[in-house]
């Protein structure tokens, strides 16, 4: 996970507790609206990644209200003071690590059965 975080941060230009908040929400959101099984198996990957998960869910407050789906993801990492480009920029560096650790047509499986995620690919 640290690794992971520090990418995220430097290429991102954010603070590593932003990073592995932002990290949280989008593997939960990946959870809550991908195929299980595999989102399982790159959630598995991430060392860490439960625990992130778990922190960001705790952490959501009146996002919770808005109900789940890539708007109250998006509207969740919006609330950490990210712009709609850096959110773009650290999906797809996510992305690029989960087909690293998970394998390409995995992570692409899991982008195309996700609604919405494919245009953060």
């Amino acid at each position: 996970m640290d690794e992971l975080i520090g990418l995220l941060a430097s290429k991102a230009g954010i603070d590593r507790a932003v990073a592995e908040k932002t990290i949280g929400i989008i593997l939960g959101f990946l959870r809550s609206e991908g195929p299980s099984g595999k989102v399982q198996m790159l959630i598995d990957g991430i060392s860490g990644a439960e625990a992130a998960i778990a922190a960001s869910n705790q952490s959501a407050g009146l996002a919770r209200l808005m109900g789940g789906g890539l708007m109250a993801a998006g509207t969740r990492l919006m609330g950490l003071g990210l712009g709609m480009e850096q959110i773009q920029n650290i999906a797809r560096e996510l992305f690029r690590f989960g087909r690293d650790t998970i394998g390409a047509e995995t992570m692409g499986e899991i982008i195309a059965e996700t609604p919405g995620l494919s245009q953060f690919a």
